[in-house]
């Protein structure tokens, strides 16, 4: 442990992340040229980069920077893939439609509104997460929650709707625009407690972002702290949702608040709550750095599960042995591998999409590599508006080639477990794709 922290706080480019106001160093579009420079990166390259990040957000740290990334291998390293702008991540079109605006020299406002009618395309909010998942109370919306499944309710709370570093192909991109109508985020503990006072059939909550780690611990504290209260007794797990990990496990190791999260962390366990880190991994190098295999180490101590869950994405971990390295990395780390998940319909989708029939095809070829401990995760899964959809396989049912699949979850509880048929399609990468088997006209859940 002291070697870990010694070999990072000697560091000068380390110094200023542990002062009150600077928990990390951050890198926006706007210091693009700083990082070509360090990097070397051509001039081209740089400037592409430039236009994507006028569109999508864009954020790296040093840590990302200096640990994960592999810079004698770029662009293709899946992690530089992962955290910085490809020009593929926008259609021919709008990439030169921004690219146009950049070169003409105009103002700020024309960018703004060139950048918003791009953004406006690109299905900000998938699976109807806007209009509805939004509970209610005295017919009064509560922003900053969501609550889709019976058992569970989303809160976004709004100290952590940014990231350490923002993943290139996030499905809650539109939280990161600066777009006020279209974020999600509450600071009111009030309507979050009194929502779940009043809803006993819930019993998970799930903290999500953005990166809740991002908070100081006296934020989530605040959030977390009443529900060991006895009026709260049916919230009996408590999810939160981070990247840290990944991108910055300085959080749980060398953080000036870090034994204090810690801490929190423990009182909810030995409370009697279940406390889930939902961690996000996307390729086996994120695990591998000696600050991140600490960072797990200390979470496991507090009695937390940590979890696993992570989309399938073209040109970061599209291959079934990333996977089953990854998978075998995180048992014997500790963690449990939990989802696999097909890459939602929002922005840059058509980079990052691969097809259902190959999804498949990679999870069960991942599979094969790992021990029965490891077969925890399930996928592919659809997190599409009527639920959780995984593809279970694909199989020829009276001379039909078909997929098959089944609901892990769903808007309506009767739909759980319940397993339906697609016609094959190996060009399908969604649900929206695909279409009833053996002549049905509607799937079971659309009428």
């Amino acid at each position: 442990m002291s070697k870990i922290l010694q070999s990072y706080r000697k560091r000068d480019e380390y110094a200023d992340l542990f002062s009150t106001n600077q928990r990390f160093k951050v890198y926006t579009e706007r210091h693009l040229d700083q990082i070509a420079q360090i990097q070397r990166l051509p001039e081209e390259q740089r400037f592409a980069m430039h236009v994507v990040a006028n569109v999508l957000p864009f954020r790296v740290n040093q840590y990302v920077i200096d640990e994960l990334i592999d810079w004698t291998n770029i662009p293709g390293d899946p992690i530089f893939q992962l955290t910085f702008p490809q020009p593929g991540m926008l259609e021919q079109a709008d990439f030169d439609r921004m690219a146009d605006t950049l070169k003409s020299g105009t103002d700020k406002i024309e960018i703004k509104r060139v950048a918003k009618l791009i953004r406006d395309k690109l299905n900000p909010h998938p699976a109807g997460q806007k209009n509805l998942n939004v509970p209610t109370v005295n017919n009064e919306e509560l922003p900053g929650m969501q609550h889709k499944y019976r058992e569970t309710v989303l809160f976004f709370p709004s100290q952590g709707q940014t990231c350490h570093s923002y993943c290139s192909f996030c499905f809650r991109w539109a939280q990161f625009i600066g777009d006020k109508e279209l974020r999600i985020s509450s600071n009111e503990t009030v309507h979050l407690h009194q929502y779940l006072r009043s809803h006993k059939d819930v019993s998970d909550l799930l903290v999500t972002g953005g990166d809740p780690m991002v908070m100081k611990t006296k934020h989530m504290a605040q959030y977390l702290l009443p529900l060991l209260d006895k009026e709260f007794e049916h919230v009996q797990n408590i999810r939160i949702g981070t990247k840290a990990v990944s991108f910055w496990p300085q959080r749980f190791v060398t953080d000036e608040d870090a034994d204090e999260l810690l801490d929190l962390i423990k009182r909810l366990v030995k409370a009697g709550k279940h406390v889930a880190i939902m961690t996000h991994f996307n390729h086996w190098r994120e695990m591998e750095t000696p600050m991140a295999v600490e960072a797990i180490r200390r979470l496991r101590a507090t009695g937390a599960v940590l979890r696993s869950q992570s989309p399938l994405i073209k040109n970061i971990n599209d291959d079934p042995d990333v996977w089953g390295k990854m998978w075998r990395m995180q048992t014997r780390l500790g963690i449990i591998p939990y989802y696999m998940f097909i890459e939602r319909d929002t922005g840059a989708k058509h980079y990052f999409e691969v097809p259902l029939a190959r999804a498949w095809e990679i999870y069960r070829d991942a599979v094969k590599q790992v021990s029965g401990l490891s077969r925890t995760v399930r996928g592919p899964s659809m997190s599409a508006t009527q639920g959780k959809v995984e593809v279970q396989g694909i199989t020829e049912i009276n001379g039909e080639k078909v997929f098959v699949l089944r609901f892990i979850q769903g808007r309506n509880p009767d739909w759980v477990q319940r397993p339906f048929f697609a016609k094959y399609d190996e060009k399908a990468t969604w649900l929206g794709d695909l279409e009833p088997a053996f002549g049905e006209k509607k799937f079971f859940f659309e009428e």
